[in-house]
């Protein structure tokens, strides 16, 4: 049996508490600067409070984790790209580029999905397209059926449904001087991405967990 000392429910009390004020501290910093009242040092300030807020954050997740065994539906986003922010202050737009992976862990389900779809729909699956990449129940061709049929974020809540298991995921949110031109980067979407633009990230691996599990093995 384990010397260290366990959290009790008291301390994921006192690291809710904590996280509340630090979400306060948060806003009045964000609040400060779009009033002009933070000065010159408003980005610092603000950039301060957003690091002791994921800081919170982690805290009282760990904490909710050890003693509920349940977590927060939140991501703390990577905070380096933010520090080394080099992109304009007042950008006229943004560009969200999102990756997510997933492992074909049940092929007949995926299959039996589109199949599914099909018949309620005939008119979600290209005929002459399907026949080009072979029979019209392989998973090349349930693949396309799905992703036509759902946007990317409903697969993503129900992937498990289609015989999918999640794997490393990562977004990117980065500050653009001005709307591209309607066309101008889908031949290569994710080519033009300047790292020192991007506002912040959020990224989801099971290696950070491994991580943390080898760290407590030490």
């Amino acid at each position: 049996m384990s010397d260290a000392v366990q959290p009790t429910a008291a301390d994921v009390r006192a690291a809710v508490e904590a996280l509340k004020d630090a979400l306060d501290r948060h806003l009045a910093a964000v609040e400060g600067r779009a009033s002009g009242a933070g000065g010159s040092g408003a980005d610092a300030t603000v950039f301060s409070a957003f690091n002791e807020l994921a800081a919170a954050g982690e805290v009282y997740d760990e904490l909710l984790y050890d003693v509920y065994d349940e977590v927060t539906p939140f991501e703390v986003p990577a905070t380096d790209a933010a520090s080394r922010y080099e992109g304009p202050e007042e950008p006229e737009a943004l560009s969200v580029l999102i990756r997510r992976d997933y492992l074909i862990a049940d092929p007949r389900r995926l299959t039996a999905q589109a199949e599914r779809i099909t018949e309620l729909d005939p008119e979600s699956v290209d005929e002459e397209e399907a026949e080009e990449v072979g029979a019209r129940h392989s998973v090349h061709a349930a693949i396309g059926v799905l992703f036509g049929e759902y946007e990317p974020d409903e697969i993503a809540s129900r992937h498990k449904e289609f015989g999918l298991e999640e794997g490393d995921a990562t977004t990117w949110v980065a500050a653009l001087e001005e709307r591209p031109e309607p066309g101008e980067w889908l031949s290569a979407p994710f080519d033009t991405l300047d790292p020192d633009q991007v506002v912040c990230r959020f990224d989801v691996s099971e290696a950070f967990d491994e991580e943390d599990f080898d760290a407590e093995d030490r």
